[in-house]
């Protein structure tokens, strides 16, 4: 058996594992678009490394776009099979791709129709269509957790809760090969034990090999101060004091729904401050009511909230923005406020807009809540830039630009070792790191070479390692 990485490989995005067995059979892990990697985006999208028409079935971790965002295009370029997942990431998949053909197509005629050479968070490609979007859904299979179920007379498959995302699994596999059972995991991306809303990761079955993300591989989130407190302290700074826009880059689906639950709480403590809180994104409309649906893999203490409140994402002052007219119309205003808006990297979607309307004022504040590749808008401005290229212009940075990489809904190091705590590191033949910054990554295998885990491995971008 022999594992190839195709993206995701030293990186943050792109996640692409793909298995080969003696037989032939190859089983793809994620399908995922690369995403803020400056010049190199368009190509990286463009170029599998590999046949889609040979692969015998994808296996889906989570609905993210770096995990799932080529998977109209793996359809369009060939692949045939069946893709599996838990039944909340088949809605959420769904949702996301069909955003992600809309904003390819306006991205792509936005750069055909006006010059845009400089910024190199446009695309120019669009690689794919709604109707290919709809092609893809049609290949979809749910799995419920903790369930085994045949792929074929040689692989079974199972799904643990890893607590990043609702629906998130590790894709835990049982592999007939050469007479002896081979078993793999590999964990998508890995949630905190301290979640503000979902239930913590949980163990898996013991893997001969286990293949792990690294994002947070050398950091320890800020746990010093709750979510709440953090946005309280910058919506009175800038909104009250400076009479600025909070401008909040935010995934629309996992983070807008943890920064709308965190609001709630000020509100339900009465220390919410009475201004519009605006959510401009008609993808996080459809993915917050998603969401809601699956209330049971929340934690214990929000489904307890939500027995006394029905709706944990909803408050006074919030107000969401659905048409194009709106959020000009947003942009233009100087009132006050708080907009949370994707993407969470700022590389497409509306916060562009609403981030080229504030940079220039010292009165403004721009909020990073999550984890942004350096090549990203969102990554430039976390890194200090003072001026940025945004739609093709350039601007200087004066709003302040302040980083919680806290929030983030990525494990940090002690979360990844306590998600492998579950196995007998004797007993892992191999751990293989990706998902991760390779600086970052070559620390964490010192980490996990303290608790037994001898023999780690780093691919590059299309390395082949063989179990």
């Amino acid at each position: 058996m022999k594992i190839a990485f195709h993206g995701a490989a030293r990186t943050v995005t792109g996640s692409k594992h793909l298995i080969t067995l003696k037989t032939g059979n190859q089983y793809l892990l994620d399908c995922g678009m690369f995403q803020g990697m400056g010049p190199q985006t368009d190509e990286l999208n463009s170029e599998w490394g590999f046949d889609p028409a040979l692969v015998k079935c994808l296996l889906l971790s989570h609905a993210h776009i770096d995990h799932s965002g080529l998977i109209p295009k793996l359809v369009k370029d060939g692949f045939t099979g069946p893709i599996y997942c838990t039944p909340a990431t088949r809605e959420l998949v769904c949702i996301l791709l069909e955003d992600s053909a809309e904003i390819q197509k306006m991205d792509s005629n936005r750069s055909n129709g006006k010059g845009s050479s400089h910024d190199h968070h446009t695309s120019s490609l669009q690689l794919y269509t709604p109707e290919d979007v709809r092609v893809a859904m049609t290949h979809f299979k749910e799995v419920e957790y903790d369930t085994w179920v045949d792929l074929d007379d040689q692989v079974q498959l199972m799904y643990s809760d890893t607590g990043h995302l609702i629906g998130s699994g590790a894709i835990n596999l049982k592999i007939s090969e050469d007479g002896e059972i081979k078993t793999l995991t590999f964990s998508g991306d890995v949630g905190r034990f301290r979640s503000v809303l979902l239930r913590p990761p949980t163990a898996f079955p013991q893997a001969d090999c286990i293949i792990v993300e690294s994002t947070y591989g050398d950091s320890l989130h800020d746990i010093s101060a709750a979510m709440p407190d953090k946005l309280l302290h910058h919506i009175e700074n800038t909104c009250l004091q400076k009479k600025g826009k909070l401008i909040i880059p935010a995934f629309s689906i996992g983070r807008t729904q943890e920064l709308l639950f965190a609001l709630n709480q000020l509100e339900i403590e009465k220390r919410l401050p009475e201004l519009s809180y605006f959510v401009d994104s008609p993808l996080s409309i459809k993915a917050t009511e998603t969401v809601k649906k699956y209330a049971p893999y929340f934690k214990d203490s929000v489904q307890k909230i939500m027995e006394m409140d029905s709706d944990p994402f909803a408050f006074k002052g919030l107000k969401y923005i659905q048409t194009a007219d709106e959020s000009i119309a947003l942009t233009e205003s100087s009132e006050p406020c708080v907009i949370i808006a994707a993407s969470g990297m700022a590389e497409a979607g509306r916060v562009r807009h609403h981030i080229k309307s504030c940079i220039e004022s010292i009165s403004n504040t721009i909020l990073i809540v999550g984890y942004c590749e350096p090549k990203s808008l969102g990554g430039e401005l976390a890194g200090g830039a003072r001026g940025v290229y945004i739609t093709g212009d350039s601007y200087d940075v004066h709003a302040d630009v302040v980083v919680l990489p806290g929030l983030s809904a990525h494990g940090d190091y002690n979360d990844l070792l306590h998600f492998l705590s579950c196995q007998d590191a004797e007993q892992v033949k191999q751990l293989v790191l990706v998902h991760g910054e390779h600086a970052i990554q070559e620390k964490f295998e010192q980490r996990l070479h303290t608790k037994g885990f001898t023999r780690v491995q780093i691919p590059a971008q299309h390395a082949e390692i063989e179990l």
